[in-house]
């Protein structure tokens, strides 16, 4: 059961793939340990620095504070608005990474664009383990970070560290369609367990694994979990501390690993830096007393998505299992975004990162609840309490629209079932689905098929509701109006022609 007490982790090579138990150090890169100041290489076939064609690196950045904690006419609009729109300059300083340090241990491009080892650069490390170690507090004590190239990278390293060919992995019933798509070629198969207003649901989690009959199933049954607790893609749901207990047990009971992904913080409107890491909905880490978690982390939703830049909490065993699968593979992430996120955090710090997450929630917040504004100048809109599936408990509005704090989208579901009577009829929901989908997508709005992010497969024939996600983190205010109303036009024409 949980405890309060710190212990290191526990055993877990058993869980390794043959692939991961198979992996030996890079032949070059193992020769990077002997490297230290003063030490002549001529081992490897590292090009001389002098010829880098790139003197500096330089940027300005925003400061920390540069969006306010509360919502007002003139802060609950984009950056586009603040920096084109207000006729105000931000307020920015300037970093600059030379070729080479000015002092010893300063960042320098010398290093960052030479052949590097897979950890990553030494001030990004330290910087991602503060981090972790503050924010996530996990419950034993040798964890480990280690940097990777975003959470695409993250997820395809930790699942080929973790699965086999023919083996299955849980996932909720709507997951996040990049995650099945990547490990689909490699014969691994998602488990879908049901949800509720929290997302996963730990009593069907139990029962799934508690009744689990290998012959019928045509597997063994699953030792790893893929998970998004917080702002779950797509539906949105929130998993508070409880139900993350509860997972957690029954995955220490039934002797699994999960990877929890996270592309975004759960944020509050705390001003005090200790009261807001409070507020938190705790991570996984923090009841993971056995070291069974390798939580991902991105730059993508809090810095940008270019960067392609991420990390990896977990054991130390895990994470030197990853960082053999990241020598062959990605090794290590791009200088050029290693070096600018990392002088970004040593300009702000760690106080300046937290009030910049802060401030960042609020301004989605302000763009979801214009969303809804625009949305319900088209279309009627009725609150109440969901009462089935992964909305139970969940507030949400008609046609089971969910709005949720922590994401950059809303999962709104099609009550394709009520037009059972029409010549249609016969078409599954994923055909009548798509048949919307591209109705919109020929007037001129995008929305992401819901059936993507089915972790069940379906047939063309299957009934029941369809769905679509529906980012509004990137549109304009007016981009937004727009595309609300040629939605209202061509869901109406739409149910007209059923």
């Amino acid at each position: 059961m949980y405890s309060e007490k710190q212990a290191d982790a526990i055993d877990l090579s058993h869980h390794l793939s043959d692939v991961s138990k198979a992996r030996l150090v890079s032949p070059l890169k193992g020769l990077q340990k002997y490297m230290r100041p003063g030490l002549i290489s001529m081992a490897g076939g590292t090009p001389a620095p002098d010829y880098f064609p790139f003197a500096s690196l330089s940027g300005e950045l925003l400061v920390a504070n540069s969006f306010p904690l509360s919502t007002s006419p003139s802060s609950s609009l984009s950056w586009f608005w603040k920096l084109f729109g207000s006729g105000n300059k931000d307020k920015t300083e300037t970093v600059t990474v030379q070729k080479w340090p000015a002092q010893p241990g300063d960042l320098n491009l010398a290093q960052l664009l030479q052949y590097s080892p897979a950890t990553g650069d030494s001030h990004l490390a330290n910087i991602v383990k503060e981090f972790a170690g503050k924010v996530y507090q996990p419950a034993y004590n040798n964890y480990t970070t280690l940097v990777s190239a975003g959470n695409t990278d993250g997820w395809g390293r930790a699942s080929l560290t973790l699965l086999n060919p023919g083996e299955g992995f849980l996932a909720c019933e709507w997951t996040y369609t990049s995650a099945l798509a990547s490990i689909k070629p490699w014969g691994v198969k998602p488990v879908p367990i049901a949800m509720d207003g929290q997302g996963m649901s730990s009593l069907n989690l139990r029962e799934t694994l508690a009744n689990w009959d290998e012959n019928a199933r045509g597997m063994k049954r699953p030792h790893v979990m893929y998970i998004v607790p917080i702002g779950q893609n797509p539906t949105g749901a929130t998993m508070q501390a409880q139900r993350k207990k509860e997972i957690y047990e029954i995955c220490v009971e039934f002797g699994g690993e999960y990877v929890p992904k996270s592309a975004r913080v759960n944020v509050t409107q705390e001003s005090d830096e200790e009261k807001f890491i409070a507020s938190l909905a705790p991570s996984f880490l923090k009841f993971d007393y056995q070291g069974r978690v390798i939580r991902l982390d991105t730059f993508s939703k809090t810095v940008a998505p270019g960067c392609r830049l991420g990390w990896f909490t977990c054991n130390p065993m895990f994470a030197e299992r990853l960082e053999r699968a990241g020598e062959t593979s990605t090794q290590s992430p791009c200088g050029f975004g290693q070096g600018m996120v990392a002088a970004l955090l040593l300009n702000w710090h760690y106080k300046g990162y937290i009030r910049w997450l802060q401030a960042l929630r609020i301004q989605y917040q302000a763009r979801r609840d214009f969303f809804l504004d625009s949305l319900a100048n088209e279309f009627h809109l009725d609150l109440a309490i969901g009462t089935l599936g992964q909305r139970q408990g969940a507030k949400v509005c008609y046609a089971s629209l969910k709005p949720q704090r922590q994401q950059l989208r809303l999962f709104l579901k099609l009550h394709l079932e009520d037009f059972v009577t029409s010549p249609l009829s016969a078409l599954g929901y994923k055909q009548l689905e798509m048949k919307l989908w591209t109705k919109l997508a020929e007037a001129g709005v995008l929305f992401g098929p819901g059936y993507i992010f089915s972790a069940t497969d379906i047939s063309d024939d299957m009934h029941g509701d369809g769905h679509f996600r529906i980012s509004f983190s990137s549109a304009s205010e007016e981009e937004v109006k727009k595309a609300m109303t040629i939605f209202g036009a061509v869901v109406r024409k739409f149910v007209l022609e059923l």
